[in-house]
């Protein structure tokens, strides 16, 4: 079933999925083929007054909220606003809000609500000749590292990650600034702020993880237990869900 609400004008050539609403006055428009078709996918709701361009995928659940222009793909449960629409968030998405700075600098970390992820507090030391604050691998950090890569200079408006690893397993340290980090093992998700470098986040294998809302000074410092491997990444969310939910061999 599909809700288009009195106003608006979808192309004949969108791809609309059921359980998906289209807002009063909004406007849907198509290609008659292959990459110019729009689709908005199973559960997605456009608000009111919105324009959805040719070409353009509205992911599973995704949001747009009223008045939002959309140029580019929207990703699966992802909330988007304004002209042109950004991500401001993700629906489903638990907010974590305890502060660990009040935990202990527990050695095997402190687990979270999701399968295997889990906050790492590491010890601060100050010092009139400068600050520093260290992790041991194996000890903290639960792997040992087989490349490292540093994300910085991302615009505020981008959104990284969307993608989870079969094998490898990650390590997330925000060097400078400030990052929100979506995680998602397939049953839940949690949003959780990386803004002090004695704080580190770990991420399994067979975890969704979205990193957006970048500040303009972070500087994002990423551990991978393995080497890079094109093969290893999951990059469609349908897929990732099928495969987290699929009974173990």
């Amino acid at each position: 079933m599909k809700t288009i609400r009195q106003g608006a004008i979808v192309d004949e050539s969108a791809c609309i999925e059921d359980n998906v609403e289209i807002g009063y006055n909004s406007v849907v428009l198509s290609g008659a083929e292959g990459a110019s078709v729009t689709r908005i996918m199973q559960g997605a709701v456009v608000g009111s007054n919105c324009t959805i361009y040719e070409g353009v995928r509205i992911g599973q659940q995704a949001k747009v909220l009223s008045g939002s222009v959309v140029k580019q793909s929207v990703p699966s449960l992802a909330i988007v606003e304004g002209n042109p629409a950004n991500i401001v968030g993700y629906v489903n998405t638990k907010f974590h809000v305890e502060d660990v700075r009040d935990y202990p600098h527990e050695v095997g970390g402190i687990a979270t609500s999701l399968k295997g992820v889990k906050l790492f507090n590491f010890p601060n030391i100050p010092d009139l000749r400068g600050n520093l604050t260290v992790g041991e691998v194996e000890k903290q950090i639960p792997f040992v590292p087989r490349r490292y890569f540093i994300v910085y200079g991302v615009p505020t408006a981008e959104t990284r990650g969307e993608h989870a690893h079969v094998r490898c397993h990650q390590f997330l340290i925000a060097l400078s600034g400030s990052i929100n980090v979506i995680a998602d093992d397939g049953a839940n998700r949690e949003e959780f702020i990386l803004n002090r470098n004695n704080l580190g986040l770990y991420l399994p294998a067979m975890t969704w993880g979205i990193q957006y809302r970048y500040s303009r000074d972070a500087v994002l410092l990423v551990f991978a237990s393995e080497f890079y491997d094109p093969q290893d990444y999951i990059r469609d969310y349908e897929t990732f869900i099928a495969m987290s939910r699929a009974p173990a061999a």
